[in-house]
C-alpha cells in the first residue's frame, strides 16, 4: 500500500462532510484543553497544525491567541480550513498544502514551537521510511526545545481484541457511522457511512504504541511519553486513541 493513498480518498464530497463527523463543539469538551495545557507547559506561541483537516484545531488554536499556521497533504482540506476561518473570522498565520515527508522543504528550519499531526492522521504513511523521513523532517522545522504531539487510535486494542469504541472524544458529530471493514497486521480499512447513504472509506496502516515511540525516539525525540484519550494515567486496553509527545532537544 502506498502512502500516497489518502490523498484518492479525501474526495471533495467526503471533505464536504467531514465537520458533521468530527462535531466542533462536542470534540471541544472531550479534549477539555488538552492540547492548550500541553503547548503553555511548554511556552509554545508558534504552532503548526500539519494534519488540519477542516481546521478545528488550528483555528481553535488562533482563536486563544496562538499563532498558528495550517497545512495538509490535501488541497481540499486547506481549501475548507481557509474557508472555516473565515467564516468564523479566525486569522492564520498561513494555510497551505504541505507533504510531511517534505515539510522541510516548505517551513524553514526552527519555525516552530510545537507541530500538531492528530486525527488519526500519521497512520497514513504505510512505509517506514515516509514515518521515518516526516519525523526527520518535523524535527527540523521545530524550533529547540518544541514539542511534536501526534496522535492516532489505538490499534494495539484494535488488532488484539477487535474494534469497540466509545465514540466520547474523537468524532463525536452525529449522522455518520464510522467502523472497520477490514483488519490486518498491516491495514485497517474504515467505512463512514452517512445517514444519506453515502459512504468514503479511509485506509490505515496501524500504528502500535511501542513501536511508535521507538519511532519517535529513532528520530531524534527526546523525554517522549504517551497519553490515552488525554490522560497521562490510562488503561491501555480501555483507551480509543493515544497521544504521543515527544520533545526536540535543545542540543
Amino acid at each position: 500500500m502506498e502512502s500516497e493513498i489518502y490523498q484518492r480518498e479525501y474526495t471533495r464530497d467526503f471533505v464536504a462532510r467531514w465537520d458533521k463527523l468530527i462535531g466542533w463543539q462536542g470534540r471541544a469538551r472531550s479534549e477539555g484543553g488538552f492540547f492548550e495545557d500541553l503547548l503553555n507547559q511548554h511556552n509554545c506561541r508558534r504552532v503548526a497544525d500539519i494534519a488540519t483537516g477542516t481546521g478545528f484545531h488550528a483555528i481553535m488554536l488562533a482563536d486563544q491567541g496562538y499563532e498558528v499556521t495550517a497545512s495538509d497533504g490535501v488541497k481540499a482540506m486547506v481549501d475548507k480550513t481557509q474557508e472555516n476561518a473565515r467564516q468564523m473570522n479566525v486569522g492564520l498565520k498561513d494555510a497551505q498544502v504541505a507533504d510531511w515527508r517534505e515539510l522541510d522543504k516548505v517551513f524553514a528550519p526552527n519555525s516552530f514551537d510545537a507541530i500538531l499531526c492528530l486525527g488519526n492522521a500519521f497512520t497514513h504513511l504505510f512505509d517506514e521510511d515516509d514515518r521515518k523521513t516526516a519525523l526527520t523532517a518535523i524535527r527540523n522545522v521545530l524550533a529547540p526545545n518544541g514539542i511534536a504531539i501526534i496522535d492516532h487510535r489505538n490499534y494495539d486494542k484494535i488488532l488484539d481484541q477487535g474494534y469497540d469504541s466509545k465514540h466520547q472524544y474523537y468524532y463525536v458529530g452525529s449522522g455518520v457511522e464510522v467502523r472497520p471493514v477490514n483488519i490486518q497486521d498491516d491495514m485497517v480499512r474504515f467505512k463512514y457511512e452517512y445517514e444519506d447513504g453515502n459512504s468514503f472509506y479511509l485506509t490505515l496502516f496501524p500504528l502500535r504504541q511501542n513501536y511508535m515511540t521507538n519511532l519517535m525516539e529513532e528520530a531524534g525525540f527526546a523525554s517522549v511519553t504517551n497519553y490515552g484519550d488525554f490522560r497521562k494515567r490510562f488503561d491501555p486496553a480501555d483507551v480509543d486513541f493515544l497521544q504521543v509527545v515527544g520533545r526536540k532537544p535543545r542540543h
